[in-house]
């Protein structure tokens, strides 16, 4: 399964948004939240990436603090994986995936910790134009 990456750059306070092949999603599989990847094989030489969080294939948020794969249901107040303003001192119970990436997690978020010598947007434009088919 193929893995949408949401690449967010704390320096250019942009987000570039890219889809890894099934071929290159071994690369991640089994990362936790909060571990680095190496940008090379993600095709972002010298960038090196720290997993923030994602989403698995029915849209469930991963959460840190919830370990391994499996989605469980846990006792939450405002925060990741419930958007509901509370009253004070109201927790409600909600699913949410594990901490681990897997075969079925569908989205990964990542952010730069170490930038590469070329900006991320440029290699976005760059593979702009192959996209766009001449008429």
């Amino acid at each position: 399964m193929e893995f949408k990456l949401n690449i967010g750059d704390p320096k250019s306070k942009r987000t570039v948004k890219k889809i890894l092949a099934e071929a290159d999603t071994k690369l991640l599989i089994g990362k936790k939240i909060g571990q680095t990847v190496k940008g090379d094989a993600l095709g972002f030489p010298g960038y090196e990436f720290m997993i923030t969080g994602g989403s698995d294939y029915c849209g469930f948020p991963m959460r840190k603090d919830v370990s391994g794969i499996a989605r469980k249901r846990i006792l939450i107040t405002k925060s990741v994986g419930n958007r509901i303003d509370l009253r004070k001192g109201l927790r409600l119970r909600r699913n949410v995936a594990g901490d681990t990436i897997y075969s079925k997690t569908a989205q990964v978020n990542l952010k730069v910790v170490t930038h590469g010598s070329v900006p991320l947007e440029e290699k976005k434009a760059e593979e702009k134009p192959e996209d766009k088919k001449e008429e």
